[in-house]
Order: structure tokens, then sequence, then C-alpha cells
């Protein structure tokens, strides 16, 4: 049988090097091994791939420079932008020089591990044939002992005869014991606990070589070990390690002893002398924790839950290592004021055609080249359900376009934006839309600002103005003329070379990819690949999408990006940043969903027996509507939900049960079904099987693209469950004249109707000097003898009460009928 039996040989594809390794075993055995190498393909960046500086300085006449720019100023900026040149072509070159001392040190290092191992490899050789010379001198002088021995052992007389007989037993002794060292030697070297000794077997890789389990690789290392110190003159005791073990407030046995790198068998056995039967996966605490590390002679040091946070870069930025970044813009303003229209007038896109009913229903952000300046816009809704989204679009921006229509003034939602702006402390830019239409009125805009504040340039202000229309794009250069000049003013910087941190714009799940977050860099570069925390979730950054619907490889700082690769959806406004390792975003995000719980559970734990019964009697009388809500992003379903909240009074109220994103699913069906509820879905719909759950079990489901319309519809459906208005219209009073008593009916009154007119079906009141005695309704009602239904004003007429006798003449007869109004929420 051949070596390599016909099998085909083992290679690398891509234009292999093959050669042949001759391998050679005990007892003269060799084997031929077919190695195959590859060579390593090394990618050379191309020439000029640096980045370009800033742009060359804006010239032309007068009339194109912004308003109060002299010519003076512009030469100091021209100056001042050749000197920032200048700079960042001096720190290229100290950060070359600094690369190349980093690239001498480390070769100078890498010489000095390798002459250290070689060093090393030469004190074991030495130590090593140093034992095989005094092994072979100590044979050596065994031998000669035992010849000696032997001669003095045989007669004189016999020495010549049989001398020549002796020395052939001799050298044959010899001979067998240089064969014997030999072999040992060679099992010494080949001794690896049989490891390689024949073909593996079924039964051997099932219950181990004769019955027994193998060595592990770590006991076949440990036992290599002792062999080579063995031989280099006997094995020498290991100093211990005193490590410095981080203490949390709780800790499992197990990983106790993965941070003092003991062994658990130690560990538990050291917990059960004192007291204490635990094993590996139970949880002990830090006192006891810290007994045991002490009694395994290591240090302590005790840290809290929240430590896990300060793994999270919070250093300063020199300002050497700041770099101009794109501004961020964030257009707000009232409903249907040209918010969108007016940022597509800009991106030369229609963005509004993709809303459902032409209102934004999300945040979006959208980077734009403005003559080679790069402008992030984030665009948000102005309808009051998403107040808090526009509150999280203020938060992160460096300017507020605040767009007005000049034909519909200052509205409602145009104040809020005008709030949330100042107490975002950020500058603020009025665009005065519309004025292309007939009531336009740009002047009535201005004074209506004064009344909060703002007071623009117009008016002697310092907030610019700018007049624009979306629709035939006036005024647009002049708006981008003030953003950038305001950019300009405010001078913002970023750090691109730290690690990443940005904002959470929205979140969604896609049934696609998963967990989706728009995310704006803020400092840093997010690269494919960084491992994040964001909130209360983390991951690895799988891809980096674009406003474009591009892949990218990284965002710097003021970039609005698609992150695919979350563990979970974030909520809309958390703080992303990126983490060395996996284990500590882990660790991250599992405290901060437990800090998150423990504050719910305290909420609900606060209150009191008393406020307890105080809101059950409250809510005794209160009837709720219970809905569940699913939406396609965390920022819609979160404005549902407030939404919900306001719709209601102290007779009804919506209460949502389960708010969330992503697709309607059978888990959701039951929770509906349990609770008689319906489910609305925000723009999502429900999988197969939640459509047949809720078509066999009768839940409703109610789709729906704008808010307005969702709103509309559980209001109506909340007025349903309030109560009728009652309301009393009075139609007559009778006056009692005589009391008469009749046979099988009672006593009877004789009135006469003196206002209005006497019904059989409607109620009636007994008064008695103007007080209310009785209230009731009529057994009959007769004129003359005949029953009837009605009796005129001026009439007489015979009246009997239900279940009541005591009535008497001169008393006084109101006549009324009850009216329900349905009643409605506002």
């Amino acid at each position: 049988m051949s070596e390599d039996d016909g099998k085909k040989t083992l290679g690398l594809r891509g234009g292999p090097r093959s050669g042949n390794v001759k391998q050679s075993f005990s007892h003269g055995r060799t084997k031929n091994v077919v190695v195959e190498t590859k060579r390593k393909r090394v990618v050379v960046p191309k020439p000029g791939a640096a980045k370009s500086g800033g742009g060359q300085p804006v010239k032309g006449d007068a009339s194109k420079r912004p308003a109060g720019i002299t010519d003076a100023e512009m030469e100091r900026r021209r100056k001042a932008l050749m000197a920032a040149k200048a700079r960042e072509a001096e720190d290229a070159a100290q950060r070359e020089a600094e690369e190349k001392a980093r690239e001498e040190e480390r070769q100078r290092r890498r010489e000095e591990q390798e002459a250290k191992e070689r060093e090393e490899r030469e004190l074991q050789e030495r130590a090593k044939a140093k034992a095989e010379e005094d092994e072979r001198r100590q044979r050596e002088a065994e031998e000669a002992a035992k010849r000696a021995a032997a001669e003095k052992a045989a007669p004189k007389d016999d020495a010549g005869a049989r001398g020549g007989a002796a020395k052939q037993p001799v050298r044959n002794k010899g001979r067998e014991a240089e064969q014997a060292d030999r072999d040992n030697r060679g099992r010494g070297r080949g001794d690896d606990g049989g490891r390689r000794s024949g073909k593996l077997t079924l039964n051997q890789a099932l219950s181990g070589r004769e019955g027994g389990r193998q060595l592990s690789m770590a006991a076949m290392k440990r036992k290599q070990e002792r062999a080579r110190q063995k031989a280099m003159g006997g094995s020498q005791e290991r100093e211990k390690v005193i490590r410095t073990v981080q203490l949390p407030e709780a800790i499992m046995v197990s990983e106790l002893a993965n941070r003092m790198s003991e062994r658990v068998a130690d560990v538990v056995k050291a917990l059960m002398q004192n007291g204490m039967m635990v094993t590996q996966n139970q949880t002990i605490d830090a006192d006891t924790a810290e007994l045991i590390i002490e009694e395994f002679g290591h240090k302590v040091t005790r840290v809290s839950d929240s430590d896990v946070e300060d793994v999270i870069d919070q250093v300063e930025d020199s300002d050497d290592d700041l770099q101009s970044r794109p501004p961020v813009i964030t257009v707000m303003g009232h409903v249907d004021h040209g918010k969108t229209s007016l940022l597509d007038a800009i991106r030369n896109a229609k963005v509004v055609s993709g809303e459902a009913g032409g209102i934004t229903q999300h945040i979006g952000a959208y980077q734009v080249d403005q003559n080679g300046t790069k402008l992030t816009f984030l665009d948000t809704p102005g309808h009051a359900a998403f107040t808090s989204m526009r509150a999280r679009g203020a938060q992160v921006t460096d300017i507020v376009i605040l767009v007005v229509a000049a034909d519909d003034a200052v509205m409602p939602q145009t104040i809020e934006a005008i709030n949330h702006a100042k107490a975002a402390k950020v500058p603020m830019i009025v665009a005065i839309n519309k004025v292309d239409k007939p009531g336009a009125n740009p002047d009535k805009v201005r004074t209506d600002l004064l009344q909060h504040e703002v007071i623009v340039e117009k008016l002697s202000g310092e907030v610019q103005d700018v007049e624009v229309s979306a629709v035939k794009g006036t005024g647009l250069d002049e708006l981008l003329e003030s953003i950038a000049l305001q950019a300009e003013i405010l001078e913002l910087k970023a750090n691109p070379e730290r690690a990443a941190s940005g904002a959470v714009i929205e979140a969604q799940l896609d049934v696609g990819r998963g967990p989706v977050a728009t995310v704006l860099v803020q400092n840093g570069t997010l690269r494919q690949g960084d491992i994040f925390v964001v909130g209360e979730q983390y991951g690895k950054v799988r891809a980096l999408i674009n406003d474009q619907g591009d892949r990218v490889e990284e965002a710097g700082p003021s970039v609005p990006v698609e992150v695919l690769g979350l563990n979970g959806t974030p909520e809309a406004g958390d703080v992303l940043n990126v983490v060395d390792t996996e284990g500590q975003a882990r660790e991250i995000a599992e405290y901060r969903e437990k800090a998150a719980k423990e504050k719910r559970a305290a909420a609900g734990a606060a209150t009191t027996l008393e406020q307890l019964m105080a809101k059950a009697k409250e809510d005794e009388n209160v009837t709720e509507m219970p809905i569940l809500v699913k939406a396609d992003v965390q920022g819609s379903a979160e404005a549902i939900v407030q939404a919900m909240e306001k719709i209601g009074n102290d007779e009804v109220r919506v209460r949502v049960l389960h708010s969330g994103v992503g697709a309607i699913t059978e888990t959701d069906i039951g929770l509906a079904e349990a609770s008689g509820a319906p489910v609305f879905g925000f723009n999502v719909r429900a999988n197969a099987s939640a459509r047949n759950t809720a078509n066999q079990k009768g839940v409703e489901i109610r789709y729906y693209s704008v808010i307005y319309d969702l709103v509309d519809d559980v209001k109506a459906a909340a007025s349903g469950l309030l109560s009728a208005e009652i309301k009393e219209n009075f139609i007559g009073y009778a006056e009692i004249r005589e009391v008469f008593k009749v046979s099988g009916v009672g006593k009877v009154a004789g009135c006469l109707v003196t206002e209005g007119v006497a019904r059989r079906s409607a109620g009636v009141r007994l008064l008695r000097d103007n007080v209310v005695i009785h209230e009731g309704t009529l057994k009959t009602l007769k004129r003359f003898k005949d029953e009837v239904a009605e009796v005129q004003s001026g009439q007489e007429c015979g009246m009997a009460f239900e279940n009541y006798d005591d009535i008497r003449p001169s008393d006084v007869i109101e006549i009324f009928e009850r009216e329900e109004i349905e009643r409605s929420l506002d």
C-alpha cells in the first residue's frame, strides 16, 4: 500500500507553490508530506489618495458676497485659510515622522525579542548537552566499575585463558546498554501518552483508549514542560502570581475562580470549608468573595455595577485633533407650511411624494452637497403628535431653520418649534415660505415673531430671515448662504480619529434586515465591524447605508447612516458609543436593562396603600378602552401612545396595553383576544398566522398610514363608551282641583292643565308649596271616562300616580320629558 493511497493532495487555491517534507519517526519509520504555500496578497495604496484640504476661498464681486463682509475681512479669511493649510501640511509631516519612529521602535523590539529567544534556545541546548554528557560519563563509570569487579572475581590462573572470552560479553553488554539507552531516549521524545500510535477507532473516540479518558492538550503541554524541566536539572517550584481581582456587588463562583486564575474545584472547596455549600453556578455576595480572594493570597478591588460604563471613552479632545465638520440643520415649523417641500427643492428629490397624506411621519436625515460643502439636514414632522420627535431633533442639531408660511403666519406648532430651539440653545434662521402665493404677507410673519422674542434682521434683530418659495425655487441660494455664514460663525469641529459616538434619530424593525437604526454620528468615525452599545441594546456594525441607499465603509462626524447589526430595536434618542470588545458591550447593555427594570419597579412600588385605594375609588366609575398599537418605527409608536394618553376624560380613557415596532404577530392577537382590545397597525401589516388567528377569534385589526385618521377613529370609539347625557324638557303644568277615590284604582286627582300639555308617556313631579315631594310616572290619564294619550292646556283630566296616593287638592303636577343626547370627546 502506497503512502498516498492514490488520494488527491490537499491544496490551496490561487496559484500555490508545492514542496515535499520528509518526517522521520522512531524505529526507522519515515513519511513524505506534500506542503503547499500561497503568496500573501499585499495591497499598496494608490498615490494621491489623501484627503484634500479645505476649499478655495470664494471670490466674486461684492453683489454676491454675504452682507456686511468687507474686502479686509475677505483678505483676513483668505490668510486664515492659507495658515490652516500650512498647519495641515505640518501636521501631516509630523504624523509621518512619528509613524516612522514607531516603525523603527517596533523593529528594534522585534530584534531584541528574537535575540532573547535565540539565547534561551542556546541555553536549553547547552543544558540538554550537559545533561547527556553527565549521563554518558555516569554510564561509563558504572561499566568500568562492573569490569573491575569481574576482573577481581576471576582466578588469576584462568585470566590468560579466559581473557579473550571475557572481553566479548563486556563489549556485548556495552552495546546492549547503548541500544537500550537509545530506545529509552526515542521513547522519551515520542512519548505523548499514546496520542499518535496507530489509527483512532470508534471505541477509542467514544470511551477513550483502553476504557479510560485520553489526555487533553493542556495536560500534554504540562507533561512536556515537566520533562523539559527535568532534563534541565529538575523541576522548580513556580512563584505564585498575585492578582488584583475586581469584585462587584455579587459574583458567580465560576467567574470568581476565573478572575483569580484558580481552579473552580479549589474555590468551591474553600467555600465549603467556610461553611457554604455552593456550586460553581451559584452567586455569592461581595463580602464572602473577598474572604476567599484573601485566602488565596490575591488583592481585592471593589467595583459597583455602574463601573461597567467607565469603559466608554470620555476623554476631552485636544485642539490639534479637531477638524471641521458639516453643520447639522434641523427644519422645523407648523404642519403643511412646506418644510419637506423646501428640503425637496434643495435636494432636487421628491421626498414628500413618499409620505402618506403628504405629511412627514418620521424624522428624515439627508446630506446635501452645496458647492463642495456638505450640509446635513434633519426633516422633522410638524404635526402636534410628533412633539417629542421634534424635541429630539433639536437636541442633536447645530442650526434650526424655522419654516413659516407667508399666508398662514405663526401657528401653535411654530411656537413649539421656537421653544425647542431656545431650549437647545441653537441659532435660528427664519425661512418665510410660500411668498409666491397671492395672500402672502411676509411682514406679518416678522411682526408675529416679535411676540415670541424672535427679532429678525429686517427689524434690527440678530435672527436671519430669508423669503423663499419651495415651489418656484426662489430664495434658496440666499438661504444656503445664510446657513454657510452661520456655520462659519459657529466654527463646528470634531475629532474623526477617536471612537465613534452618535445619536439615534430613528429606529425600526425591518423584516429582511432586522433591527435598523438611523444614527447621526457626532464624534469620531463609525466603521464597519465596530462593536457598539446603544441604550439597552448592543451589536456589531454589519453594514452602513447612507441617505442615498448606498453601502459605505465608514461614516464621519455629522454624517447620517443606517446601522445594521443590532440585537434589538433601540429607543429613538439613545446615544451610540463604540467599545473595544463584545463582552464590554453586553455588560453595559445588561446593566442598563437591569437599571431600567429596577427603576420601573421602584416607580410602581413607591405607591402607598392609601394612594392605591384612592386610585381604585377614582377608577371605579372610569371606563377604559384597551388597544394594541404596532408601528413601523419607534418614533411613530411613541407618538401614537402619547396621542392616545391625551384622549379621554373623567369617565372614559384609552389604555394602550402594548406598543411595539414591527409586524402584527400571533402573540399580539392572543393578547388582544384576552383583553377584548382591537389592534391598530400603523404602516405595518399582520402576518399570515396572525390574520388566521384574528379571523378565528374575532379580533379586529385596523390599518392606518396617517396619524390623523387613527386618532380620530380612536376618539370616536372612545366617545361611544360615554354615557348619554339626559336632558329634561318641561312640557306642562297641571293643578289638582279635587281628589276622588275609585275602586280598583285608588286615589285619582281631578286636574286642570294650566300650561302646556299633559302626556301619559311623560315623567311627572308632584309639587307641594313649590317643594318636590314625589317624582314618578302616571298610571292613568283620563278625559271623562276615556283613556287618552295627552290633554291640552285649559282642559280637565284625571290623573293617577304609579304606587303613590298622597295627593291633595291645590298640589301642582309638573310634566316633563327626558331626552338622551350622545356625547363625544373633544
